[in-house]
């Protein structure tokens, strides 16, 4: 580049992924996180193509740097600092915000407003509240109050203009995209450097093959941010995201499509990704999230396992269909679970299923004996449990909101772990209590032995195994976090506390702090070496392929009438009696028409 071309200003766009508060007000942070934010990597994206395309002039050096602060502590004087010292040209970008990192995007974008540095915040929970209610909410007014943007929608041909203002000194209080959602084929692919990557456990990266989906679940925010029509990448789009991240050493992806299933271009990608690993040999592996009925879509199953997928996690939410209907999961039907969950166990795959607590009919007792039902009848791995919880930009919380019940002021809160409103029959604290009964019930010795078994019956590794479980009860039972914001060697730092708490004693926080690590180390290591035997004993058994139980036997036509998951409730009886009576029908459709009989004779001899 001739010196007439070279840039003489630098413009630096610092994109932050925040976390947020434990209930000790502490920022959930780990030496090495669970889950990558694919709003992090599209962003950074799209912004190293404003970058190469000089967008914002040829005197203009756009200098990107991208965090994710559950994996990196953040320090708003130092980026306040270092933006000053480059003639004060720049933006932060709080990105992905979800309703319970808003509390803390507000708070790590307060100290940089007062230092004069531009801030704005996009992701769920604005673009959700925008979507849903009417006017600006109070919390969003606040934010703007402080001088901060508020993006809603999606950055695909929209970020160059948002940084062109920023470049100006210009940018408008609001930036709302939310009734024009663009396509998403051939934009700049979501990429994040090794540097971040490696800060997750596994050194995993994410990406969207595509967005929306066509259900109309009322807990969901999906449907009303990203809508309900699939736009989607191009298997192109997604090779070339694959051999990116290939280039730099990484190889383990999560693909983030709610629900990969109803991803329109879903065979053509598969078939891509095949020929990658069965003609050129390449190696990667997918985590993705589908739905209950993804095995009746013709060859699904088994090409998604061809094309990598190794741990697949599904929205079963309940066992109990009158749940089902209330949160307008029609698409879940119980007759299918043990179906399902077989077709993803033998081709390999580890399933995950979120599970939904505090329907219209639950409480402790019933949570409890669906549990043990899931334990004993269906082939699951990993059971995630969640509170249902009325996020904004869901249809739940516009109900709530518009009915005047009464709603958590807190944000924070909204994690799907806190009890956020009222519940017909339990109180907040026997929901609180299901919440723990919920993980306690599940996540016991005897059932990891149980599941590794399977494990070891269907030819998955019975260590892996080990590992994902102790992760779940580790997260939960140790570090009191769900296992999707869990991660390794938990990092506090003590003056990083939620604004309002005070600022503890150096020589209380770090005794405290010191001796809590130590006492966890020593817990996870005796459930390791407990189940570190188990396994063992598994790999040693010649016999482990032969191990059956009642959830790995094949799927029958009598079971509807055997198992409990179809007989513990009204509502389960009649999901299997209409079971039974389709399958009749589709039994009688294929069957041989009878001969029709001859017609007697008119008249007589």
């Amino acid at each position: 580049m001739s010196a007439a071309l070279a840039p003489s200003r630098r413009f630096r766009l610092i994109l932050i992924k925040p976390s947020h508060y434990d209930d000790d007000g502490y920022v959930i942070q780990w030496l090495r996180s669970a889950i990558p934010s694919n709003t992090l990597a599209a962003l950074h994206g799209l912004a190293l193509d404003v970058r190469d395309r000089r967008v914002l002039g040829p005197d203009i050096a756009l200098e990107i740097t991208a965090f994710d602060e559950t994996n990196t502590r953040i320090r708003p004087d130092r980026i306040a600092r270092m933006i000053r010292a480059d003639g004060g040209l720049g933006l932060v970008a709080l990105v992905g915000v979800q309703s319970n990192q808003f509390p803390r995007a507000v708070d790590i974008a307060r100290p940089l407003r007062a230092a004069g540095i531009q801030v704005a915040i996009g992701g769920f929970h604005v673009s959700g509240t925008l979507a849903m209610l009417p006017g600006i909410q109070p919390d969003l007014q606040a934010a703007l109050d402080l001088g901060i943007t508020l993006f809603a929608g999606e950055a695909e041909g929209r970020l160059e203009h948002v940084l062109a203002d920023a470049l100006a000194g210009g940018l408008k209080p609001i930036y709302n995209f939310m009734d024009d959602l663009p396509g998403i084929e051939g934009a700049p692919p979501p990429i994040l450097p090794r540097a971040r990557i490696v800060r997750t456990g596994g050194g995993l990266t994410s990406f969207d093959a595509g967005r929306g989906c066509p259900f109309q679940c009322s807990f969901c925010t999906i449907i009303n941010v990203q809508g309900r029509k699939s736009r989607t990448r191009s298997p192109d789009d997604v090779e070339a995201i694959i051999r990116s991240n290939l280039a730099q050493g990484i190889d383990h992806f999560f693909i983030t499509d709610d629900n990969l299933a109803r991803n329109r271009s879903w065979e053509p990608i598969f078939d891509r990704l095949i020929r990658m690993r069965e003609e050129e040999g390449l190696f990667f592996r997918f985590i993705i999230q589908v739905d209950t009925l993804c095995h009746k879509i013709p060859h699904f199953v088994e090409k998604a396992a061809r094309a990598g997928v190794t741990r697949v996690f599904i929205g079963m939410e309940s066992i109990n269909p009158d749940s089902l209907l209330a949160a307008k999961k029609r698409q879940n039907r119980i007759s299918e679970y043990r179906r399902m969950l077989l077709a993803w166990k033998s081709v390999g795959c580890f399933t995950y299923a979120g599970y939904i607590l505090g329907f219209p009919g639950d409480t402790p007792e019933t949570i409890v004996r669906d549990i043990r039902i899931i334990q004993r009848e269906l082939p699951l791995d990993l059971l995630e449990f969640f509170c249902l919880t009325p996020l904004p930009g869901s249809e739940d919380h516009k109900r709530l909101f518009t009915t005047g019940v009464p709603m958590d002021p807190d944000m924070n809160k909204y994690d799907l772990e806190h009890v956020c409103t009222t519940h017909p029959i339990m109180s907040k604290a026997e929901w609180e209590r299901a919440y723990r009964l919920a993980w306690e019930t599940y996540y016991t010795p005897e059932h990891m032995e149980r599941v590794m078994r399977r494990a070891g019956a269907s030819g998955i590794s019975p260590g892996k195994m080990m590992f994902l479980l102790l992760w779940f009860w580790g997260c939960v039972t140790l570090e009191k976090i769900h296992p999707l914001e869990g991660g390794y060697l938990r990092r506090k730092v003590r003056t990083d506390r939620r604004p309002g708490l005070p600022i503890e004693r150096p020589l209380i926080f770090y005794p405290r702090y010191l001796a809590d690590l130590l006492i966890k180390h020593v817990r996870i290591g005796r459930m390791i070496l407990r189940m570190a035997a188990v396994r063992r004993a598994i790999k040693r058994d010649p016999n482990r392929r032969a191990y059956m139980d009642t959830a790995l036997t094949p799927v029958s036509d009598e079971e509807m009438d055997a198992l409990e998951i179809f007989t513990a409730t009204d509502a389960a009886r009649s999901a299997a009696d209409k079971a039974k009576r389709d399958l009749a029908r589709r039994q009688a459709a294929l069957s041989p028409k009878a001969e029709p009989l001859e017609p007697a004779p008119v008249g007589g001899g």
